[in-house]
């Protein structure tokens, strides 16, 4: 075999037949990483335009299958496919001008191309077996590495044979393949948003029926809060979902009330602001004046002075700023000192706060008192994680929420636990640590305790009620229940 590639003997066979099927045999060899695909590729005009057909409808068909319903095809998505092509045919040309041999110039573009098609046939493939569910939950999570990793191995494999071909010094083909992979990489991330099957754009909007149900909405579940029972510290909890387009938010709002309405006794005493498209016709919105008047209405049937609030905000922060977000509407954003002004124009003597966001810590200034303790999922410069669609909590509310605070029922035990947590996972997933915080006040820490201990299932309203068996309990909670899904259906059919 020659080495120079100005040597080289590319003749075509006598057949297209026999043309395909070397250069079938020549991409093998390439994507092993052997030489011999140089000297087995057949680079004639008629296998160029074969196999740029070839490649063009497998890639195609892979952006169908992968694509949703509502899709329209992407003109930028076939020119980003196509450029490739194009600098495969500069690369051909390159090579024969440089070692004077014509029929170097199709050889990059054939290989690359029958390499294009054989992996755009083998995503589709899998793409078509998901479709019907085939495939392990846990595989859909590594598919999208899995494919950009067989997009850069074609190209890698094209270079190294040349470096090879071409005696490369093996710093000279690192360096080469580091940057090959780097660009390659890159390039497969940002066709990402630019894929030939691009979805549909659709406007959010707001119906009739839900904007007129708002109103009415937010007045009925703040006239429905129960008020406080004299002999007992109660606790009432405002949970608020604030960014509406990631439906994690909401969900984490919705299981935390759900477990602190079974578990810590706040049936009846929980309002829930929640931005999602979901949910516009069923919840209030969170915005500045439905919390604002979600904390005037609890003050109103809590003592002000003995009872407990308890604040959780989850959304995407900034310094001091939670996001408020729940498009078409344009809410306002929501501000540490406008938070602590709402708070203490309600009187609410004693709170506990939780604020789940990125650099969520820059509340703390503004909310702690001597009677509150707050708690945030990160520091005042750091990111907090977990914010995707397919999560339900966050991984703050996920270590706090969903794990310790059910196990301990007391939050400084819960908080401690839950950072551990939080670390961990963190460390896993090589991200900065976000660095949760704990700030109680003087007063709030002799009281905790104290508060702590009514944070139990049902407690009974009227103490001077004779003892009930735990089997006449299980079945007075079940009745409470049923009303209150009874009420909450009647309210919607209104």
């Amino acid at each position: 075999m020659p080495n120079s590639l100005s040597q080289l003997d590319l003749k075509p066979l006598q057949h297209f037949s026999q043309n395909l099927l070397a250069n079938l045999r020549a991409t093998g060899y390439m994507l092993m990483g052997s030489t011999k695909a140089i000297y087995w590729v057949k680079p004639t005009v008629w296998q160029f335009l074969f196999f740029g057909t070839t490649a063009l409808f497998s890639n195609l068909l892979f952006s169908w299958l992968a694509s949703d319903e509502s899709t329209h095809f992407n003109q930028q998505g076939l020119i980003s496919y196509l450029v490739w092509t194009m600098v495969m045919l500069v690369a051909g040309l390159v090579l024969a001008k440089r070692h004077t041999n014509a029929n170097l110039i199709f050889v990059p573009a054939v290989l690359w191309l029958v390499a294009d098609t054989l992996m755009a046939l083998l995503q589709s493939l899998i793409q078509w077996i998901s479709h019907y569910g085939w495939l392990p939950a846990w595989s859909y999570a590594i598919l999208p590495i899995f494919f950009t990793v067989l997009f850069v191995w074609q190209a890698l494999a094209l270079l190294w044979i040349f470096g090879k071909q071409l005696r490369w010094s093996w710093l000279e083909r690192g360096l080469i393949l580091f940057g090959a992979f780097v660009v390659f990489s890159v390039w497969q991330q940002n066709v990402k948003t630019q894929p030939i099957f691009q979805a549909d754009v659709i406007p959010p909007t707001i119906s009739e029926e839900a904007f007129y149900a708002q109103q009415n909405l937010l007045e009925n579940t703040l006239k429905d809060i129960l008020p406080e029972r004299p002999t007992v510290r109660d606790w009432y909890f405002l949970g608020v979902a604030g960014y509406g387009e990631q439906d994690v938010f909401r969900a984490e709002i919705e299981l935390t009330t759900e477990f602190l309405n079974n578990q810590f006794g706040m049936m009846g005493r929980s309002v829930n602001l929640i931005n999602n498209p979901m949910t516009l016709q069923v919840l209030p919105i969170a915005s500045k004046t439905s919390i604002d008047r979600a904390l005037q209405a609890i003050a109103k049937k809590m003592n002000v002075t003995e009872d407990v609030l308890f604040l959780t905000l989850t959304s995407h922060g900034g310094d001091k700023l939670l996001e408020m977000s729940n498009p078409p509407l344009e809410l306002d954003e929501v501000d540490a000192k406008w938070l602590r002004q709402s708070l203490d124009k309600s009187g609410i003597k004693w709170r506990v706060i939780v604020v789940s966001a990125c650099y969520s810590g820059s509340f703390i200034d503004d909310l702690k008192s001597p009677t509150t303790l707050v708690i945030t999922a990160s520091a005042s410069d750091k990111a907090s994680f977990g914010c995707t669609n397919e999560a339900e909590y966050t991984y703050f509310g996920q270590a706090f929420f969903a794990e310790s605070l059910p196990k301990f029922r007391r939050f400084q035990p819960a908080f401690e636990e839950a950072i551990v947590n939080i670390g961990k996972r963190e460390r896993l997933m090589g991200f900065e640590p976000s660095e949760p915080q704990f700030v109680i006040g003087e007063q709030m820490k002799r009281m905790l305790s104290e508060f702590e201990k009514n944070l139990k299932p049902l407690a009974q309203d009227n103490p001077q009620k004779p003892e009930i068996t735990e089997q006449q309990h299980s079945e007075t909670t079940t009745l409470q229940l049923d009303k209150l899904d009874e009420k909450s259906l009647a309210k919607l059919v209104e």
